[in-house]
């Protein structure tokens, strides 16, 4: 018998527990076999792996996949790995490309000075005038 695991992922979404014994997730590719064995010695990591397995249906299989690898190979040496994780390293690589620095050839005429100084100053006027109101 060969069951489609992701079939059944609404109905763990509800009973995360069936993710322990159940036949269908025998056939998980290996990346997730990995998560969910680190997952499941966990408490709570039936509920984490059925929410990793809930990004497939929007995110797809072969994303969520390669997020998992990279969230596995970046885990704390705990091996916990959550759904945001997941999530950031999903979106990391679903992100746009950061655009390139813009050359130009303006220049400041006069270099910005740092001047705590002039800062301190503000501040003492603005209690000088405080103390004048009241």
């Amino acid at each position: 018998t060969r069951y489609d695991w992701q079939h059944y992922i609404p109905l763990v979404q509800r009973k995360p527990g069936a993710l322990r014994n159940g036949a269908p997730f025998a056939d998980l590719p290996p990346a997730l076999q990995q998560l969910r064995r680190g997952l499941l010695r966990q408490a709570g990591g039936d509920r984490v792996m059925a929410q990793v397995l809930a990004i497939v249906s929007t995110a797809g299989l072969d994303a969520v996949l390669v997020a998992v690898e990279l969230a596995l190979e970046s885990a704390p040496p705990s091996g916990k790995v959550s759904v945001e994780h997941v999530i950031n390293v999903l979106s990391r690589l679903n992100a746009a490309p950061t655009p390139e620095d813009a050359q130009t050839c303006l220049q400041t005429a006069v270099a910005p000075l740092a001047n705590t100084a002039r800062y301190d100053s503000l501040r003492g006027q603005g209690s000088t005038e405080e103390i004048n109101h009241a």
